[in-house]
């Protein structure tokens, strides 16, 4: 009996001890009074094809969050053939004012310092691309919420213009594709026809945080400090299907704020089918609609959710 239990625990801390080689923890910047780290999670065998690349970007109003919260994501699409990384960032607006009483120019920087860092971790895996078996053709990047706003800036922002440090993203680099889960753009005007990409967006259309449509952030009066107008996911599908892009919007009809992350958290498969369906080179356009049983002033303006 003795000897059982000592085989048991030596098979649960083999079993633990491949469970903690999935994730590392790693540094992907770190400067004089900065130190980044991201979750990188890789598939269990070893592949002999270069890996696509899935960087993830937490929620949190760009003051709160942790990377922990890209773990099930991360670890899902690690399970299915995909290096996947999620990431800290700078919480910029952390102890500021980000609602309607904050600064237009603070709201921007917390934008910016959260691209830049993005960007951070994308040229890392683009210099350690023999190391961790990255195609660099291949890198998508994923958010929800602040993230989600994150992500749609730095795939249309001018790196050259926007960048803050000393690394570089070649001349030519553009992201696979990108996922956004109730996230928003400043200016549609920065998606060309030239430089579109596959995305698939989710959103509820009754969200008071971040508007689903075009409205203002936090929908804020226009005498506010901190007006800032965004164009949320259903104004960016439809700018999608004007380019003839690639896209997919779910919409939560009646959901607020709180399904920014559903998609990544509760039912991980549309992601990954995104994913696959990008990477095999199929084109969509493709709007489905999901009943929350909830409805508001904002969602009632949306006729298909009737």
């Amino acid at each position: 009996m003795k000897s059982q239990n000592i085989i048991a625990l030596l098979l649960l801390m083999a079993v633990s001890g491949l469970q903690a080689q999935k994730k590392q923890t790693i540094t992907y910047f770190k400067n004089d009074t900065l130190s980044l780290q991201l979750n990188l999670f890789l598939p269990e065998k070893a592949s002999a094809k270069k890996l696509p690349l899935v960087l993830y970007v937490h929620g949190g109003g760009f003051s709160g969050g942790d990377r922990s919260a890209g773990d099930s994501p991360s670890k899902f699409l690690a399970q299915n053939g995909y290096a996947a990384a999620t990431l800290s960032y700078t919480l910029y607006a952390k102890n500021k004012k980000y609602s309607c009483d904050g600064a237009l120019p603070e709201k921007i920087k917390a934008f910016q310092h959260a691209v830049n860092d993005l960007w951070l971790a994308t040229s890392f895996f683009i210099d350690n691309q023999e190391k961790y078996n990255i195609d660099t053709s291949k890198i998508f990047i994923t958010g929800v919420s602040a993230g989600g706003e994150t992500v749609l800036h730095a795939a249309f922002w001018d790196f050259k213009l926007m960048n803050m440090y000393s690394n570089t993203l070649p001349g030519n680099f553009r992201y696979a594709g990108l996922i956004s889960g109730a996230g928003a753009i400043m200016d549609l005007n920065l998606i060309t026809a030239e430089n579109k990409i596959p995305m698939m967006l989710f959103h509820g259309n009754g969200d008071q945080t971040v508007p689903y449509g075009t409205a203002a952030h936090h929908y804020c009066p226009t005498n506010a400090t901190g007006w800032l107008m965004l164009f949320g996911s259903y104004s960016i599908y439809n700018d999608l299907i004007a380019k003839d892009g690639t896209v997919s919007l779910y919409t939560f009809c009646g959901g607020g704020h709180e399904y920014s992350g559903y998609l990544f958290e509760k039912d991980q498969k549309p992601m990954l089918d995104f994913l696959n369906d990008v990477m095999a080179g199929k084109k969509f356009q493709n709007h489905t609609i999901i009943p929350t049983g909830k409805k508001n002033a904002l969602s009632a303006a949306y006729h298909f959710c009737d």
